[in-house]
Order: structure tokens, then sequence, then C-alpha cells
């Protein structure tokens, strides 16, 4: 490596033959994605052998990064990228008789993820094997992973994602190494050399069956891999029942232990529901654990020595039992006693926190944990009572004993878990960082102050720029001298020297037009919509969430449109607001906004005031891949969650390398982005976190901004009303103005910042129409995005929690 074309035209023809049968001339598109999948596949297979003897052999410590989501999108691109030999692959492909862009576009996004927590997952995966640091992801080879979104009449339907049925060419079966894991049963203890033995007896074993996806590093040969346990049973079909013509129930166990890996996230609001959840993160957990101790034995002998070469990070709350897991193994698998046991495991686990909302700190019922995991249960009651004994004895405060107990009022709280059994504690930007010691986890703050720290979130740069923004790459490699930016994203600043350069100016704004045209082709063809690239792109695409405010988005819109039909000539610049958003299939509020925008934009497309003025279009079924379209063709950012909310975000992180312009909230790694690029280059607006305390804390009315505010009433009105298709969403305006559903009245101050946004959003077109100021920021967005790659937030997490050496 790297092959020359002609090499990869070999190398593929051959693929065909041996795997389909089939010459070039006679495979399909499919067939030729695949084959195309297997040689890269091959060739990273071959370079995973030499790092793991090379990890071996030298005695490596390895990072663990566990996490229930692992967003990769597609990866033949990538992988090609990575490897250095995507311009051959085109031209091989398109020498063979295809369409490169159409076996790119084939293949379909591993959706093993729902959004900023397994894309991010990805893009650190990427960036430790670019910096030579051995790891490996774990997670779950989701069947089908997050659904497929259809708007069906305005209303989004969920559909079954088969992703495997292509994306499987990445994956290599480890049948040799899978794991058991066992849930339920009852415990037999006795006593044995002194030591007390405990059996778990009756379990249901469900064979954790790993599928590895092998991840290429860029200009290194050094790779790493992602582990996918997919679920198996231990037991055969009963081939009696089968006999006797009772075929379900012959192959009930079968189906009961693959339901594991069947879907990212089963609905929990139900008891069945929690029971999968809950099996789903301890199958994980378990299978990981075992793998990586049985590994470590085998090179050292021991497991007293775990810590010193294992570090593994927990992405949010779902690995938390990974604490108890370990635990475990020490204690009934290696023989050692508690002091030691703990002591290696809260030297070995480290927890990223994602999330200051409560809904996402986990806490699972304590009766459904002792029924599904009864010795991790025994593990957890002794944990916490040692735990909640430590706390007392700091504080004397019964009021902080019971916030910061792990099991309290019949629940086990994850979080508090995490921060009881692990050696770090990180939130993912400065703001966020700072909520969590002062707020969320003040009181564990204050009692063990060392264990807390930051790092903020980055993207893989590599993939959000250089591969899917080939025009921008070109620019910034003219005006930087080359590619040091791949490796050196600091070089970016360099871009700053140019801005009073006329031609950079035009450069950069006739790649951002031309990405627009790409992009309205695309969403022509796969959407059936029509787009003006002279309009302004003005775009929210996020998973839906009240606090992410997409509604607030739509009450400027719907503003605007009222302007529209108040005044034909209100707006003389085209202005298209992009939304895309899948929502939880549970989450009744987050699909009737869905809904919303989409009976706004069939008003809007259908009134003859708006033409060539205003346009919104709801983007179908959002991800990875529909991403990498629209990024580099994005002029608007809008990261309007409410302050204090988002604990940092990464599409705001990709739209600012792609040049786009942030309107947003001092919220998040907004906060750090605006002190690298100051009031002038983003349009901010908006509380402030601390003022969305004490607005909270004095008692917030939103009737009376209602009540003085005409514009503000008039769009709300419109909810009640409804739009041509005759839907009332009376139901939201109750919401924002009364509360509904135990949430209180405009739970996420939309009302109160809805000036403030109108404000920003206004200054926003106004300067936009100086096309030479617009292109000014732009360009220093550009320049100034480099802190926020990926590989700096992986050599702060190498260097200060996990503590390996690093390129």
């Amino acid at each position: 490596m790297p092959f020359t074309t002609k090499q990869l035209e070999e190398a593929l023809t051959a693929k065909l033959m041996l795997n389909f049968s089939k010459t070039p001339e006679e495979a399909t598109q499919q067939e030729m994605m695949k084959a195309s999948a297997l040689v890269l596949r091959d060739v990273m297979a071959l370079r995973s052998v030499e790092a793991h003897k090379r990890t071996r052999r030298e005695q490596k410590k390895q990072v663990h990064y566990l996490s229930l989501e692992f967003l990769m999108g597609r990866s033949l691109m990538k992988n090609a990228y990575n490897l250095g030999v995507l311009p051959q692959l085109r031209d091989a492909l398109n020498n063979l008789g295809f369409q490169a862009a159409d076996i790119f576009e084939l293949e379909p996004d591993a959706g093993l993820g729902n959004g900023g927590l397994g894309r991010l997952a990805a893009c650190y995966l990427d960036s430790m094997t670019t910096l030579e640091i051995p790891a490996a992801g774990y997670s779950i080879c989701y069947e089908l992973g997050i659904f497929k979104q259809k708007i069906v009449e305005g209303q989004q339907v969920e559909l079954p994602d088969d992703w495997k049925n292509l994306g499987s060419a990445w994956l290599l079966p480890k049948p040799e190494e899978a794991q058991e894991v066992r849930f339920g049963g009852t415990l037999r203890e006795f006593w044995d050399d002194g030591h007390l033995h405990i059996v778990n007896e009756g379990a249901t074993t469900v064979l954790a069956v790993p599928c590895d996806m092998v991840v290429a590093g860029y200009e290194t040969t050094h790779v790493n891999t992602l582990r996918l346990w997919d679920a198996k049973s231990t037991k055969p079909v009963d081939m009696a029942l089968f006999s006797r013509g009772e075929y379900l129930k012959a192959a009930e166990e079968e189906a009961m232990a693959e339901t594991i890996a069947k879907i990212l996230y089963p609905e929990d609001n139900h008891y069945e529901g929690k029971s999968l959840r809950l099996k789903q993160q301890y199958f994980f957990v378990s299978a990981t654990v075992q793998s990586i101790a049985k590994k470590h034995l085998d090179v050292y002998g021991t497991l007293r020595n775990f810590h010193e070469k294992n570090v593994l990070q927990i992405n949010d709350t779902h690995p938390a039992l990974v604490i108890p897991e370990l635990m475990r193994i020490f204690i009934d698998e290696a023989g050692m006693d508690w002091d030691e046991a703990w002591s290696i495991t809260t030297r070995s686990v480290a927890y990223t926190n994602h999330t200051v909302l409560a809904e996402a700190l986990e806490r699972w019922p304590q009766d459904l944990v002792a029924q599904l995991l009864p010795r991790i249960w025994q593990i957890l009651m002794e944990i916490s009572r040692r735990w909640q004994k430590r706390v007392e004895e700091f504080y004397h405060d019964e009021g902080k004993t019971q916030k910061m107990a792990i099991i309290w009022g019949g629940e086990v709280r994850m979080a508090n878990l995490c921060i009881a059994g692990g050696m770090a504690v990180n939130g993912v930007s400065a703001l966020h960082s700072d909520i969590l010691k002062k707020d969320v986890f003040k009181d564990a703050y204050g009692m063990e102050p060392w264990k807390f720290t930051n790092v903020t979130n980055g993207i893989d740069h590599r993939r959000w720029l250089s591969e899917i923004n080939p025009g921008l790459d070109s620019l910034i490699r003219d005006l930087t001298g080359g590619e040091d930016y791949l490796m050196q994203p600091l070089v970016l600043r360099k871009l700053d020297d140019y801005a009073d350069d006329a031609a950079v100016l035009k450069a950069l704004a006739d790649i951002k037009r031309n990405n627009k045209a790409d992009f309205a082709a695309y969403a022509k063809q796969t959407q059936g919509v029509n787009l003006n690239p002279d309009a302004i792109f003005d775009v929210q695409v996020k998973r839906l969430h009240e606090y992410k405010r997409q509604l607030l988005n739509v009450l400027h819109i719907i503003a605007l449109y009222q302007r529209l039909q108040d005044d034909p000539g209100a707006i003389t610049q085209p202005h298209t607001f992009l939304f895309g958003a899948k929502a939880a299939p549970g989450y009744a509020v987050a699909k009737r906004i869905i809904r919303l925008i989409n009976s706004l934009a069939d008003q809007i497309d259908h009134d003859p005031v708006c033409k060539d003025k205003l346009q919104v279009v709801f983007l179908e079924n959002y991800r990875v891949s529909l991403a990498e379209r629209l990024m580099p063709a994005s002029e608007v950012s809008q990261q309007i969650s409410t302050a204090g909310k988002e604990a940092s975000g990464t599409g705001n992180m990709k739209f600012m390398m792609n040049g786009a312009l942030t309107v947003g909230t001092l919220d998040g790694a907004n906060v750090e982005m605006h002190e690298v690029l100051g009031d002038e280059n983003m349009f901010l607006f908006g509380l402030h976190a601390d003022e969305v305390t004490e607005l909270k804390r004095e008692g917030y009315i939103p009737q009376r901004l209602y009540n003085r505010d005409q514009r503000l009433r008039r769009c709300l009105d419109a909810l009640r009303t409804g739009f041509r298709d005759g839907i009332s969403y009376d139901d939201l305006y109750q919401r924002l103005l009364f509360g509904a559903g135990g949430s209180a009245a405009d739970e996420y101050l939309l009302l109160a910042d809805f000036q403030s946004y109108c404000d920003a959003e206004s200054r926003m077109v106004e300067t936009y129409l100086d096309q030479r100021r617009w292109n000014q920021m732009s360009l220093h967005n550009i320049a100034r995005s480099g802190i926020f790659a990926a590989d700096r937030a992986v050599a702060e997490y190498a260097e200060h929690i996990w503590h390996v050496p690093h390129r």
C-alpha cells in the first residue's frame, strides 16, 4: 500500500471472482461495493495483526472506549481516504465500467447511533488510530440500529434500517472469541480455601459473538478495532417441540437472545423495555470486560497490574455497569479481596458526562437490577454502602448523602456510580464542565475535586472538511502551503492573513456557491425539493429535543411569514430554512414539532407571495451521509439551545469548519467558539446560563410576554389556528404558555429569547447582503476552527486522563 490504480483493478477483479463468481462485466453495483470494501478490509486486517503484535510485544497500555453508540456513517470513502488510495479507487472503479460516485452512494450508513454521542465516538476512534494510540471501541452490533425516517403526510414514520445487508462487508466475525453473559438465576455461596465463592445457578446464558470492524488511521500503518457484540442463544432449537409443530416455542430461546442486539434504544416507558435496555447495557459491558481481562491474562498472567495496562473510558452512563463487572471478575474469578479489587477498578475507569438533563442521568429500578443481575446487585449494594459511608463521614449532611447515594429510593443511580468508581470525570465543554462542578455534581466535586476535568469535544477534521469539501480543501492547501493542516489543524490559522484578499474571498464565495448548487441537485434527486442556490441556506440539523429549540426557529419563521403577508416587499434576499432531525419514537412532543415544521413548509410552499423569498424544507432521514452533503453547502448554523442545557455540540464545529456562520446562544462549545471568534464573527443572542437560572428562580411567567409582545402573540396564535392542512397545534401553544404533561410553561424559555433571536436573525441577513464582510467572517470561522479537531481532544484525554503516549 498504497495501491496503484492498476493494482486496485486487479484486486477488485480477483475479489469479484473469488467471492461472487463474477467478472466486472457481470457484477452488480452491490457486488462491486462489497468487493471494494473487502479489498480494503483485507489490507486493514493484515495491519491489524501487526498492530496487535506490536502492542503485545511492547506491552503498551491500551485504551478501551465503551459506548452504546458509534455513528460510523459510511466507511468506503473514509477508509480509502485514510489509506491514501481514494483517487486510485475512483479511477479503478471507473475503468472497470462503474461510476465511483454511484458505488460510494450505494453504501448504507452504519446506523449504530442516534446523534452527537455516537458521532463523537466515531471521530475519536479515528483520531486515536491516527495518533497511533492502541485502542478499541466497544458497542453492540445492532441489526437495525437507529430507524430510517420516512415523512408521511407531514409526520415521522419509523422504518427498520437494515444496514447490515451491505454493511456486513466491513465486519469480521470472531466466534472463537465469544463470551458468555448471564442473566437472572440464583446465587449459591460456599467457602473454600479461606475464600467465599459465589456461583450463579439457573441463569439464562446469552452468547456474545464479536464482529470486528477495523479502523484505519491517516498516514499511519496503525489500525484499531471497533468490536461490536452480536447476541446469540447458547441453546439449540428444541427439536422435540419443533417435531410436535410448536415451531415458535422451539426457537423461543434463540429469539429472546437475539432481541438484545436487534435495535438501538428500545422504548423504556414499560417494564419490558426497561428490562431489554438494561440487558443491552450489561450484555455489552460484561462481554467487553471479560474479553479485555482474558487478553490481559494471556499477556501478563495476572490481573493485579490491570490498571497499569488498561483504561476503560465510559462514554456517558450507559456502560456504567463496567464498574461492578470489573469487581465481579477481580473478586470471583481472580480471588482478590474487596479493597484490592476496588483499588484496581477505580484506577482503570474514567467517565465522560454528556448531559446535564436529569432524564439522561440514568436510574434503574433496584428490583429490576436484582432480578436480572443478582451478583452485580450484591456488588452494587456493597459499593453503595461504602460510598455512602464516605459521604456521611465527609459531609455529615443527610441531604447531601441522599443526593450522592448510588442506591436510594428504590433506584440505582448510574451517574453517581460512575463518579464513585472512576478515576476521572470530564465534561465536554468549558461551560458544561463548570456546570457539573457548580451544580449537577457539586457535592461530589466538593469531596473529590481532583477527579473533575474538562475535555472539549472535537471532530474528525479530515472527514468533516478535507474529505467532504474538496473545493475548500484545495483552497486551504494553496493558502497554507500544503497538507500540513491534516495532521496539524492549528495551521488553519494562517487563513486569517487573507481576510483582506479580494481574490481569496471570491474563491471562497465561489466554492460555497458550487457546494450549494451541488446540494440543491442532490436534494432534488433524493428528496424531490427545489432549492434556490442563491437563497441563504439557514440550517438546523440535530436530534429533535425541546431544549435544542427547533420550535424557536419555527416561531421566527412564522413571524417572517406573517411579515410577508403584511408587506410582500419585506424580504428582498431569498431565505431557505433547512431542518433535519429524528425524534425518538416515544417522544410525542418532538414528533409534533416535526409535523408543525412540515405544516408550515407546506403553507409557505403554496403561498405565491413567498415565491423566491421564503422557503422551509424538512430533510427526511437525517444521517451522517446526508450531513456530509449538507455541511459544505450551509451558510448559517443554528445553535440555539437554552443556555446551560447543551453539553457541547459537535454539529456547531462541523458548520464552523466549513465556513457557516453561527446564530446561537452562549451554550456548550459555542462559548469556546466565541472565545476564538469574538462577537464580530458570529451572531449571539439570548439569556446566558446564569441568567436562565436566575429567571427560573425568580419565577418565569411566559403569559406576560405573550400579553405585551404583539408579534409574539400573533405567532403563538397561529399555532392554534394552524395552516392550510387544517391541523391545529393548540397543544404546543398550551405547552408554551401554561405547561402540560408535568412540564413547566415554556420550560426551555423560547418566549424569553424570542425577541433577541429575531434580532440576531435580522443582523445575520443584513450582514449577508454585504458579501465581502460575510466572506471575511466565513474565512475567520474556518481559520479558527482547528482547535475543535478531534486530534486535539484525544491528545488531551491521552495526556491528562489515560496517561498513554501518542504520535
